[in-house]
């Protein structure tokens, strides 16, 4: 076995990894528990404390989400005489902020049989409430299989922010205290590997690159070794983010769950895909797509920020049944928070 160095870039030019001898290196965990005991958190903080810093950065992310279709929202909602609001602008609103049409007509359905005593708002707000999945703000990928680290592969179509999004996970776990090893899989795309580079060197993280072009099975497999042996907590994989069909990507990725299993038999990986809030309903169809092939775990919605049509989290959860696990809400490192379903709603409405 071996374990692999930070990826460098040799002086003449070339891209590769140096392999190194196999004894175990005076970096690795000392401690006699299980070989990869998770990490306890933020340091100094308690999980209440990471709560609320991701709660007020979320809040603070959906500014314009609050002014834009939830406002209008509200307006309406807040002007309604005797017999009630206008429940057609209500669904058009909702429409307009990419709810979807159907889950729109839905939530409009439901709240005017609801008997709130707040009012109409509460009652579309409680609607809201209702399609998100439970979700805990803790929560992190946990182990793959007994004695494996967290594996957890990154997909989704170039430009969403794909890879982007891992550097800030790395950035992320490394924060809680956790040892994390990149994969840069994606080696069809020769700038996600220097980008990759770019965040282990930003993150502290360790990371396990071929040239371009390689086979980012060997890729993956190179990357669990390595966290073997450095007993890291979690590798994150980089996925080809183009590739043109479905077979396509339905046989890469199941090659590279082969790979995974092989490594560490029993295995599963989380699956992590990447969506744009600003592609709104084709964001969705591009989750869906993804979802049919890939078995996707959880989502990771990205520049929440930048766009006044926060409704998409509705729409996918609704579509999907699938939980958002991150949002995206600034350019920072640190700008990828925990989902907390709760504390969106109450930003939305606050």
């Amino acid at each position: 076995m071996a374990f692999w160095r930070r990826w460098s870039r040799p002086e003449d030019g070339t891209v590769g990894d140096a392999p190194v001898p196999s004894e175990t290196p005076e970096s690795a965990r000392e401690d006699d528990g299980a070989s990869v005991p998770g990490w306890p958190g933020l340091p100094g903080g308690t999980p209440a404390d990471e709560a609320a810093i991701d709660a007020a950065e979320l809040a603070l992310g959906v500014q314009k989400s609050r002014a834009g279709f939830v406002g209008r929202l509200r307006s309406i909602l807040g002007v309604a005489d005797a017999t009630g609001p206008s429940w057609d602008d209500v669904e058009e609103t909702l429409i307009a902020g990419d709810v979807g049409g159907a889950l729109a007509m839905a939530i409009v359905e439901r709240a005017r049989k609801r008997r709130e005593p707040d009012g109409p708002e509460a009652a579309v707000r409680a609607e809201l409430e209702s399609i998100l999945l439970p979700s805990d703000p803790a929560w992190r990928p946990a182990p793959a299989a007994p004695g494996a680290p967290a594996i957890v592969l990154v997909v989704g179509v170039n430009g969403t922010g794909k890879t982007t999004t891992i550097g800030k996970l790395a950035d992320r776990y490394h924060r809680e205290g956790a040892r994390v090893v990149l994969a840069a899989a994606d080696t069809f795309r020769a700038a996600a590997i220097d980008q990759l580079r770019v965040w282990a060197d930003r993150t502290g993280a360790d990371i396990v690159a071929h040239a371009p072009g390689a086979d980012p099975g060997a890729v993956v497999y190179d990357a669990l070794d390595a966290a073997a042996a450095r007993r890291a907590d979690v590798v994150i994989a980089d996925t080809a983010g183009r590739l043109h069909t479905k077979a396509n990507l339905m046989d890469e990725l199941a090659k590279v769950r082969r790979i995974i299993d092989k490594r560490f038999p029993g295995a599963a990986p989380e699956v992590l895909f990447v969506l744009d809030a600003t592609t709104g309903q084709n964001g969705l169809l591009q989750a869906r797509s993804f979802h049919e092939t890939a078995g996707v775990t959880g989502i990771v919605l990205t520049k929440l920020d930048s766009t006044a049509k926060g409704g998409i989290v509705f729409a996918i959860e609704d579509a999907l049944g699938i939980p958002v696990r991150y949002v995206g809400v600034g350019e920072r490192a640190a700008d990828l928070v925990a989902f907390d379903p709760e504390a969106f709603v109450a930003a939305l409405f606050a």
